[in-house]
């Protein structure tokens, strides 16, 4: 989840300290192009292709964190 959490403190350019499950992404550059690389990092770390549009309609962190399905 680490891994998770670092590549979402990059694509929202903060720190990875400040990234938790109530973190308002609006409050940040949650813009097309982070729903984007969203999508690419739970691929890379999760083998899972994310719907841009539910990930468009996430309000926080633990939305897009319950998006991930988790491995059988």
């Amino acid at each position: 989840m680490q891994e998770f959490i670092d590549g979402m403190a990059d694509i929202l350019e903060i720190d990875a300290a400040k990234v938790t499950p109530q973190l308002v992404l609006a409050d940040l550059s949650w813009d097309s192009l982070a729903i984007i690389s969203t999508i690419a990092l739970v691929d890379d770390l999760y083998d899972q292709m994310l719907d841009g549009q539910a990930l468009a309609h996430c309000v926080t962190v633990a939305d897009v964190q319950a998006l991930i399905k988790p491995k059988a």
